[in-house]
């Protein structure tokens, strides 16, 4: 990914209900101001943090390292601050997939060996993952994903044993390198598992086992915390169960594959042409061969919804925008990181409920 992903403004999202449950809900500031018996979790991004502040309560204090949306991870460079904080961390959070590659890098210029949970490794698409049905029990994620995501951590670790007191730089080059050390762009994987709420449960359910096996003491207040998500998270699946049963099949424009699971979830059609989304993605202009295309199905192919990122953006991406409003489609935006003031569920919801008031428009 390169650093050229420009921005859009926000569209078409609203507050919606809120998680409560024990504990804090946002970050804390990590580091040397940490309270004393609190374990340390340092997340890539503030969904995911927000989500271990949620498993964790007031027994976790939580560092996310990309917090808004003039930040992009995929081309994020990291400080001596943000290695300093990986250096203590207890617990790890990434997306992984190549997404937020910089993680890695600090893994390996911090020399922790701080477990590591993995997103994209609790997808269905994972090509490593063999499949899942219900969010386990948090007690029981030592499973083989896990185990293979603490195998990849031990691995980086023996690889990058001599790495220690390294600056800023030093992160900086390996964030080139990272895609190297089991976390590179799959071929026909989306990374963007955040937006499947399905694998998200079961990120907080591998979050809960981790810091229950960092604090056993606590394992059951964890445990609780992950189940009481969970619960949320059914929740929105049944919303998008809803839309399914009344849109099912209806054709979405996405101009960027960010929002993709969740729309699948909710059973629309993507008719993006992938060239298109990818070149978005990637900061590229869209070939006019391409652009044309996609403008056609657009004007003819009965697509329903429009959907643009908040955080990516461009000439080609506005054409579409221009070419929905002039014949009334309309027209919504997702971003990649948490807004001010949501939680992971009510941010989904929100989501949610913008694309189902848009298909009912």
């Amino acid at each position: 990914m390169t650093s050229l992903r420009r921005s859009l403004p926000v569209l078409g999202l609203t507050a919606a209900s809120a998680l409560v449950l024990a504990g804090c809900a946002g970050t804390a500031a990590g580091g040397d101001d940490d309270a004393e018996g609190r374990l340390s979790v340092v997340a890539s991004t503030n969904v995911y943090g927000q989500i271990a502040a949620e498993v964790g309560g007031d027994l976790v204090d939580v560092t996310s390292i990309v917090t808004n949306e003039s930040q992009d991870p995929h081309s994020f460079e990291p400080s001596a601050r943000d290695q300093l904080t990986v250096s203590k961390a207890d617990l790890v959070i990434e997306n992984g997939g190549g997404y937020d590659a910089f993680v890695d890098a600090l893994i390996e210029s911090s020399g922790t060996d701080a477990p590591v949970v993995t997103a994209v490794e609790y997808s269905h698409d994972w090509p490593d993952n063999p499949g899942h049905a219900d969010p386990p029990a948090a007690d029981e994620t030592g499973s083989d994903e896990t185990d293979a995501a603490t195998d990849d951590t031990a691995t980086d670790d023996a690889a990058t044993e001599a790495a220690d007191d390294h600056a800023t730089e030093d992160a900086e080059e390996h964030t080139d390198e990272a895609d190297d050390h089991g976390h590179d762009h799959v071929e026909g994987f989306n990374e963007h598992v955040w937006y499947d709420p399905h694998t998200i449960a079961h990120v907080a359910s591998a979050i809960a086992d981790e810091l229950g096996q960092l604090s056993p003491d606590d394992a059951d207040t964890f445990i609780a915390n992950a189940e009481a998500f969970g619960a949320e998270v059914e929740a929105l699946e049944a919303s998008l169960g809803d839309i399914g049963a009344a849109h099912g099949g209806e054709k979405v424009f996405v101009t960027e594959p960010v929002p993709v699971y969740l729309t699948d979830a909710a059973g629309l059609e993507n008719s993006t042409p992938e060239a298109f989304s990818e070149a978005v993605e990637e900061g590229q202009d869209v070939a006019p061969a391409t652009l044309l295309e996609s403008l056609a199905l657009v004007r003819d192919g009965g697509v329903s919804v429009v959907i643009t990122n908040t955080q990516t953006g461009g000439a080609e991406t506005q054409e579409i925008v221009g070419e929905a409003d002039g014949l009334g489609i309309p027209v919504i935006a997702f971003s990649e990181t948490l807004p001010e003031g949501e939680t992971y569920i009510s941010w989904m919801q929100a989501n949610i409920e913008a694309l189902n008031t848009a298909l009912q428009a």
